[in-house]
């Protein structure tokens, strides 16, 4: 079973910049899938942006051209850069790998976008 570890979030003003990583226990090679989801206070957990197959991405239509996932398979981390911030965007951030039918997830890291 694979481990996820999340990092790199914290309290940023609106339009900064973060970068979350997403360490896995294993291999990420041979992964399918993996991405982020994001929770909100008081709100169901969102698809933020997916890597499949090492290439393919998407994203939710309200972080389209300010986030960016990629995925490093030398070092078994996933990330997703995220640029012009705004105060909607204050979530708790779940990093995802899909395994056969199950996702497994990481414990999440907070993001706060705020002045």
């Amino acid at each position: 079973q694979v481990q996820l570890v999340e990092s790199g979030g914290g309290l940023v003003q609106p339009g900064g910049s973060l970068r979350l990583s997403c360490a896995a226990s294993t291999s990420i090679f041979s992964i399918n899938t993996m991405g982020w989801y994001r929770q909100a206070p008081g709100k169901g957990r969102e698809l933020v942006a997916s890597i499949i197959n090492g290439a393919m991405t998407n994203y939710a239509d309200s972080v389209k051209g300010r986030f960016t996932i990629s995925k490093d398979n030398a070092k078994n981390t996933v990330y997703v850069q995220m640029n012009s911030l705004k105060p909607e965007d204050t979530a708790v951030y779940y990093c995802y790998a899909r395994i056969g039918a199950y996702n497994h997830w990481g414990q999440g890291t907070q993001v706060t976008v705020s002045s």
